[in-house]
């Protein structure tokens, strides 16, 4: 066995990939900043309670586990950061009014997903807390478009649901645990088949409702067949309404939009609109984000919530090659005016290296012809 080995799906950053993640993630956060997203550093490890609570209620299967030598109690590696980012609203900054937070930083989880297949993505993303309403949904959109744009992403589309529009119609059917999650499933999978024969001892129109959920997907004119064949409730009326109002803000930006009412993704904890991001080159989505309201109660304080967050390395395995930074190579020596001359080039923001000796600098200047 090679002790040099990593485990499978953990891999090295190299110079060149390396190079670009870090200017594109300080980019970021520097975009991210002038909106007013203050950033914070959360810990690697945390209790498992805290990692597990609210939004990371799916995280379980997917987070690594150790045992705190100094207390004994159960720990996990983060395996996404955005749990973390409602525990800091809630807990430690305590603020009443409207908070922008954001992060980015390596997270851990068991198996390989996303864009690059790997165990340990670098999450990047931004959420907005204390604000109910479309328009905080709408502000965390235009930021992920600015985002994706700002890393060089063109032709970008957005899929949007709303995950209230399945939940209102299990609660007002009372339907049992078992049968939600069933439905759930085939709903995710569009088994128009197997949504008719899980429905066939409800009400007539919730059965048509659900199996309707399975071909609502298209552009902005599923919104209006939606009204017609999905009830009238104030809860799906509200779901389609913010819909509506994305859709119009979206309209004059360079990016695709696309509604789904069967993709529930994350549906155990998001509570309204839900949404990712595609683009020509990519196999999935980019990033993805959503509301999930009261998940500060887990944490002590209820506070509505809405954000997204995107792998960078992922993102960056489909871009176009990097174009390589050029080096000016300086001689040997330490004279006050050569030093002052390198020290001026580098304050610049040019890569200067100076050679150790003069057959060093010989060495540099021949592999550069």
């Amino acid at each position: 066995m090679h002790n040099w080995l990593l485990p499978e799906y953990i891999e090295d950053v190299l110079p060149a990939e390396a190079a670009r993640i870090e200017a594109l993630r300080r980019t970021l956060l520097d975009l991210f900043k002038v909106h007013g997203y203050q950033y914070v550093i959360p810990p690697m490890l945390e209790y498992m309670e805290s990692l597990i609570t609210g939004v990371g209620h799916d995280l379980d299967l997917a987070t690594f586990k150790v045992v705190d030598q100094l207390t004994g109690r159960l720990m996990g590696v983060r395996a996404d950061m955005t749990p973390q980012a409602a525990r800091i609203d809630a807990h430690l900054l305590n603020d009443q009014g409207i908070t922008r937070l954001c992060y980015a930083g390596s997270v851990l989880r068991t198996k390989p997903d996303g864009l690059a297949q790997t165990r340990e993505p670098l999450q990047i993303g931004a959420e907005l807390y204390g604000h109910a309403e479309v328009e905080s949904d709408i502000e965390i959109q235009l930021l992920l478009i600015k985002a994706l744009q700002a890393i060089g992403i063109e032709k970008i589309h957005l899929d949007f649901s709303h995950v209230n529009v399945f939940g209102s119609l299990i609660e007002a059917s009372q339907i049992d645990a078992q049968l939600e999650q069933a439905l759930y499933a085939a709903l995710q999978s569009k088994d128009q088949a197997a949504v008719t024969s899980l429905t066939k001892d409800l009400s007539q129109s919730t059965r048509e409702a659900l199996i309707q959920l399975t071909q609502l997907n298209g552009d902005k004119t599923i919104l209006v067949k939606a009204a017609q064949v999905l009830p009238g409730t104030p809860a799906i009326q509200h779901a389609l309404s913010c819909l509506n109002k994305i859709s119009e803000a979206l309209e004059s930006l360079d990016v695709t939009v696309s509604f789904d009412f069967s993709e529930l993704r994350g549906y155990h904890y998001h509570s309204g609109i839900v949404f990712a991001a595609y683009a020509q080159g990519y196999k999935g989505p980019l990033a993805l984000g959503g509301r999930y309201d009261e998940v500060g109660k887990a944490f002590g304080r209820a506070r509505p919530a809405t954000g997204f967050s995107l792998d960078l390395r992922g993102v960056v395995t489909a871009l176009p090659p990097a174009k390589n930074s050029l080096a000016i190579f300086a001689p040997a020596g330490n004279s006050l005016s050569l030093i002052a001359k390198i020290t001026a080039l580098r304050e610049e923001g040019h890569i200067v290296i100076q050679a150790l000796t003069e057959a060093d600098a010989d060495f540099s200047l021949a592999n550069c012809e």
